[in-house]
């Protein structure tokens, strides 16, 4: 029997939703997320109704796991079998529970993906970098923890996803069509041209350093020039600003640089390249401006270098975590 598009839709949907269960239950394996990548891949569908139940994953919150406890985790209907509204109901209430546990489930060494990683195409680890040459002569140097998705292109346009992270691109002469880089809650639009992107949490950074860039977010729109960077957040664009072209791209080199920073926000910056956790005792240091130029692959003497400076100690602990006390 031929199914409709609707019953088609509906299978694909009930088995996204199981596959985000099993993977943030805690019981799955390397090949189970190896499983859920191959599966998302098969169609623009299939990668849709998966980042639909990821986003329901993370939407549902407290009155989803209510139910849960109520009703416990339910038994998934097998892909020919009709889904009922309770099944439905239950099935997210099952990923809003998960959401719950989500620092027991997700080990924070990033032994495996996060949620929103679950879809990304490409990945780094802690204190990796990587460069990638895709399709339209595009190529992009991914930061650490950094996570992209390359949808399949449409008309005149290549897009990319940067997830989460940080990531460089260039757009050279002789790519066929300009590129477009989602982020968060805005779009950067380049045609040769060779800009940085900033996508953490809430808000988003983009640096052009060559050409210029088109930057969306919502009804407005900014044009970047050489050397010119701004912030936008679901608020709207900030300001544009001038900045030093060293400054902006010496993350390329394995170089971290803090101007006025505070210490707080240099750990936080720290501890993106360095495995297990850095943690700030002393919250009176917190607010300590930071000025110097740190290579990434010696934190732990930046980490001494620091304490020296602002009287403070470092102990190591188990499991990569230093205390800065």
């Amino acid at each position: 029997m031929i199914r409709s598009d609707g019953g088609e839709r509906t299978e694909l949907r009930t088995d996204a939703r199981r596959l985000i269960t099993h993977l943030l239950s805690g019981e799955a394996k390397r090949s189970d997320f190896d499983a859920a990548d191959l599966w998302r891949r098969q169609s623009p569908a299939h990668e849709r109704e998966f980042a639909e139940a990821a986003r329901l994953w993370r939407n549902l919150g407290a009155a989803g796991r209510d139910l849960v406890a109520q009703e416990g985790v339910p038994v998934w209907p097998s892909p020919a079998a009709p889904m009922s509204r309770r099944a439905m109901l239950v099935g997210g209430g099952a990923l809003a529970a998960a959401a719950a546990s989500a620092a027991v489930v997700m080990p924070p060494l990033g032994l495996w993906p996060s949620l929103d990683e679950l879809r990304a195409d490409y990945r780094t680890a802690t204190g990796e970098q990587r460069r990638l040459m895709l399709p339209g002569d595009v190529a992009v140097r991914m930061n650490t923890q950094t996570a992209i998705s390359v949808p399949v292109s449409h008309g005149d346009l290549d897009q990319i996803t940067l997830i989460a992270g940080e990531a460089s691109f260039e757009v050279p002469a002789q790519a066929a069509r300009a590129l477009v880089v989602a982020a968060d809650s805005g779009l950067t639009i380049g045609s040769v041209a060779r800009f940085d992107i900033r996508n953490f949490g809430n808000s988003v950074c983009v640096t052009c350093s060559q050409g210029k860039v088109r930057v969306e977010s919502g009804p407005h729109v900014a044009t970047l020039g050489a050397n010119q960077q701004l912030r936008y957040d679901r608020a709207g664009l900030g300001q544009t600003v001038s900045v030093n072209p060293n400054d902006a791209a010496a993350w390329l080199d394995g170089v971290l640089i803090f101007r006025d920073t505070p210490l707080a926000d240099v750990i936080a910056e720290l501890n993106r390249y360095r495995p297990g956790k850095i943690v700030l005792m002393r919250s009176a240091l917190a607010n300590r401006t930071v000025n110097g130029r740190f290579r990434v692959d010696r934190i732990d003497d930046v980490l001494t270098w620091l304490a020296q400076a602002y009287g403070a100690r470092t102990r190591s602990l188990p499991g990569g975590v230093m205390l800065v006390v």
